[in-house]
């Protein structure tokens, strides 16, 4: 699994990050909430371990402005603070686990498990939603504050890709490999095409833009600008 972790102290940054890197997994990490919001905006991940209080942008805030920008990534909170009332609030702001410190490693282990094990739909999902933007994928329809958009297959596939991904940057190689099927850059404008007439489809004419260009980087559907 790609993991974040987001811990300002840093040796227990370094004694968590070894621990999950030693365990098999992919680990960023960052030391301030500020890194913490631009990782987690940027790459999917599948589970974030995030300190409660954090220099720049403390944790419930920055777990506040993920779940703003539609990203669903598990977060289990990692804190000193274990009265009752600070581990309603992690939860509250958008936290999935709450675990104070001191901890043991094996039981942050089965926590993260435990999240991945809910993660995994009882049910195939059949509607996704980003704001006002909906997408019907039984009846492949898809709807823009009430009103019909009509797609082409593959903007349909382009558009799917980018809402199963919401809030978080997708690259030209993750739409090539997904979208078109090509492991390889055939160094065309194809995506530029098609991301244009997709934006043009659901965005003009509605407020906000849901379609964002990241520079350098990719692009990324939100409902918040």
């Amino acid at each position: 699994m790609r993991m974040l972790v987001v811990e300002d102290d840093v040796e227990a940054q370094r004694y968590l990050v070894n621990g999950l890197r030693e365990s098999g997994h992919v680990v960023d990490d960052a030391a301030d909430g500020e890194t913490g919001l631009t990782l987690a905006l940027s790459r999917p991940y599948d589970v974030a371990v995030i300190d409660r209080m954090l220099p720049k942008l403390d944790g419930l805030k920055l777990v506040q402005e993920l779940r703003e920008h539609g990203n669903a990534t598990p977060i289990l909170f990692l804190s000193a603070l274990s009265e009752v009332d600070d581990r309603v609030k992690g939860l509250k702001a958008g936290g999935d686990d709450y675990l104070t410190k001191p901890y043991a490693f094996v039981e942050l282990l089965a926590r993260i498990d435990a999240l991945m094990r809910r993660r995994q739909p009882s049910a195939v999902k059949t509607r996704l939603q980003v704001g006002d933007l909906e997408l019907d994928l039984l009846t492949r329809a898809a709807k823009r504050n009430g009103t019909a958009v009509d797609l082409q297959p593959r903007e349909f596939r382009l558009l799917e890709y980018l809402m199963r991904h919401a809030g978080q940057v997708v690259t030209r190689t993750m739409l090539l490999e997904s979208v078109w099927e090509y492991h390889f850059d055939p160094q065309t404008n194809v995506i530029d095409v098609h991301i244009s007439r997709l934006r043009a489809k659901i965005d003009k004419g509605f407020e906000p833009a849901l379609l964002q260009t990241v520079r350098g980087a990719g692009y990324m559907i939100r409902a918040k600008p």
